[in-house]
């Protein structure tokens, strides 16, 4: 008996190891990423400038940032039931409209670290689940412009707007 329970405790041991370890092809990612964009009424510096504060505020790391208007920024490495480690990555692009207006781009993409049949160890896209990062980050790049133009009180007096809503 103590030697069928050794096999058995050998082969489960090798299917474990086997099925947590073993190389697969990489995944067709079309269609993966969360795709959000937004138009703002301030001028292509400003809007720069505050899509890199939202990011550091939030605690991204930023990776590239671009004068031209291009960001990559990672959430922290987190890992799965430790062993894979995942993260998202947030793709955003800054272009000028025109002088007064700004459009801003962001992708973002759950990624995993893990190796393939045809790669070597990298991280590889998946599919992001949960919008509620994406959407928080439009949401703070609009209300740190909104928060910047109501400081102007050139642009919109508070007693006008008060006598209009009445």
């Amino acid at each position: 008996m103590p030697r069928f329970y050794r096999v058995i405790v050998a082969v489960l041991m090798l299917a474990a190891l086997a099925s947590t370890g073993c190389a697969r092809a990489s995944r067709d990612t079309t269609g993966f990423a969360v795709h959000k964009d937004l138009t703002v009424n301030a001028p292509f510096d400003q809007t720069w400038q505050t899509v890199k504060s939202v990011l550091r505020d939030q605690g991204y790391n930023i990776y590239t940032r671009d004068k031209r208007g291009s960001f990559v920024a990672y959430t922290d490495t987190h890992r799965f039931l430790l062993v894979q480690p995942r993260r998202i990555k947030y793709s955003v692009e800054v272009k000028p409209v025109d002088a007064g207006q700004t459009s801003v781009s962001i992708d973002a993409v759950r990624q995993v670290y893990g190796v393939t049949l045809l790669t070597y160890p990298d991280w590889h896209d998946r599919k992001l689940a949960d919008e509620s990062a994406a959407t928080a980050l439009v949401d703070a790049v609009q209300a740190k412009i909104a928060g910047g133009d109501a400081a102007k009180p050139a642009e919109a007096p508070a007693p006008v707007e008060a006598a209009d809503t009445k």
